[in-house]
């Protein structure tokens, strides 16, 4: 059975989780709020509506409190029509003709609000005036504030209030209102419904908006997916994760995963390089091996010169195979030493001179100078013993290609941020078409001398491999039969105070 294209997800995908968080998230923060706006609301509207009635029944006690003796209807539309003066009006304000007029046409409109029931009893509890003809009876002959209550199957504000004489301080009567909250009841039912759509509503496009929001956001996450996939189907390909510019985590997670990729690859490549350098590089020492090991066994073991050549020349393909090996193991390190040494540094001056006189001593009859232009000691980012190691490449090929002239020139200074060495030798040097070349794995620019000195073409390659993973530089120039100059670039570690 094959497998399916594209692996199917275990559960809901990321997009519709976030998606869903942020809706769920949007729809509490609007339901929180809802429920603050609806009760706040009508709150603040029950509590307009209880000032209301109350202040009506307030100025209708006050107008009739005018009155020295039991209520009749007489007196109440009376009083009604008269509007109430204390000594605070008149001392604040002239009232004419037309302001009592207008007074007395806002208390009768509010008496008439079709809302309210105001009713009037004398004080043996008969009804003389009623805004509304419904023949309401004194629920109870006590002082009761604005309470919500059910009379008549309707719900509304209920107040009794009963009414004293300004002139003689005794009860002359009843003051009994009920203002019906039916409009309050549609007000809040309305209210109600449209939070409710509202909030339906926004449910509905924060889904939307998330989920097109959520799918913008992870859509590097899913490219990332896809490419990972990719290379597991096949791990021979040379997908990369696309450039995001987002400038974010997602942008540095693609820039971390394509670097993670191309080091795998590197990786991948330097093994099957190594085998396939350690298969032909070995091929022809063991067929030299193989050769004379039959010439042996054939008749040549009968002649001990022909013996003793084969054997030399045996031992010698031996120990060029064992120096070959050990190269292409160097090599391979040296292009790992990023991960196995990521941190050391060494001090360029204590190497280089510890090199330098080791190199006079192994050499007396070359004339090897230093020039040292550091005044203080530099440290350098780079492992002590692939410093030396090389330092040691680089001036072992100057005396190796070295001809009638013995001579090597060191020099080390620096820059800002590099420390820069420079190895001059005045041999053989390299022809213009070969200097791009030197660096490559197994190349002599004359292979014949350069097997007749012992060389396998690793030493520059390696060198070059060590200087590029510490972040350095090696470049060489040279002029054929004048010789050749290699320079050296080496970042400096930045101390930190």
């Amino acid at each position: 059975m094959k497998k399916a294209a594209k692996k199917e997800l275990k559960g809901p995908s990321l997009t519709i989780k976030w998606a869903s968080a942020s809706s769920f998230f949007i729809f509490v923060v609007f339901t929180i709020f809802a429920v603050i706006t609806y009760k706040s609301s009508v709150s603040l509207i029950v509590e307009k509506e209880r000032e209301n009635v109350e202040r009506t029944v307030a100025e209708v006690g006050n107008r009739l409190a005018n009155a020295d003796e039991n209520l009749t209807i007489a007196g109440v539309y009376e009083k009604l029509k008269t509007p109430s003066i204390d000594e605070t009006s008149l001392d604040n304000k002239k009232l004419s003709v037309e302001g009592s007029l207008m007074e007395m046409d806002t208390m009768l409109s509010e008496l008439g609000q079709p809302a309210l029931f105001l009713s009037v009893y004398d004080k043996a509890g008969t009804l003389v005036f009623e805004t509304q003809k419904v023949q309401s009876k004194l629920v109870k002959e006590e002082k009761q504030g604005a309470e919500i209550r059910t009379l008549n199957d309707k719900t509304g504000f209920l107040i009794i209030q009963p009414v004293y004489s300004k002139e003689n301080r005794e009860q002359i009567g009843y003051i009994q209102a009920f203002y019906e909250l039916s409009s309050f009841y549609d007000i809040r039912n309305r209210l109600l419904l449209t939070l409710i759509i509202l909030e339906i509503i926004s449910l509905i496009l924060s889904s939307i908006l998330g989920f097109i929001l959520s799918s913008y956001f992870l859509k590097p996450i899913k490219v990332l997916r896809d490419t990972m996939d990719t290379i597991r189907k096949d791990p021979q390909s040379d997908i990369h994760m696309p450039d995001i510019h987002s400038n974010d985590e997602l942008a540095d997670l693609a820039e971390i995963f394509n670097e993670m990729l191309d080091r795998m690859r590197r990786y991948i490549e330097q093994q099957e390089q190594f085998v396939e350098d350690v298969s032909h590089e070995l091929r022809t020492p063991v067929a030299i091996i193989e050769g004379h090991l039959n010439l042996l066994n054939r008749w040549g073991k009968e002649d001990p010169e022909v013996l003793d050549e084969s054997l030399e020349a045996s031992l010698q393909e031996i120990v060029r195979m064992k120096s070959l090996v050990q190269e292409m193991l160097d090599l391979s390190r040296a292009e790992q030493v990023d991960v196995q040494y990521p941190n050391h540094t060494t001090n360029a001056k204590q190497v280089v001179y510890q090199v330098f006189n080791n190199f006079k001593i192994l050499y007396p009859d070359f004339v090897i100078t230093l020039d040292d232009d550091l005044i203080h000691e530099v440290t350098l980012a780079i492992y002590r013993n692939h410093f030396e190691q090389l330092l040691v490449i680089i001036l072992d090929n100057a005396v190796k290609y070295s001809t009638t002239r013995k001579e090597v020139h060191i020099s080390i200074s620096k820059t800002l941020s590099e420390f820069e060495i420079a190895i001059q030798d005045f041999g053989e040097g390299i022809p213009e078409e070969d200097l791009d070349k030197i660096f490559n794995r197994f190349y002599r620019v004359d292979k014949a001398r350069a097997r007749n000195k012992g060389g396998n073409g690793l030493g520059l390659s390696i060198a070059k491999q060590l200087v590029e993973n510490y972040k350095g530089r090696i470049d060489a120039e040279s002029v054929v039969h004048q010789g050749t100059i290699f320079r050296i670039y080496i970042p400096i570690v930045v101390k930190t105070k």
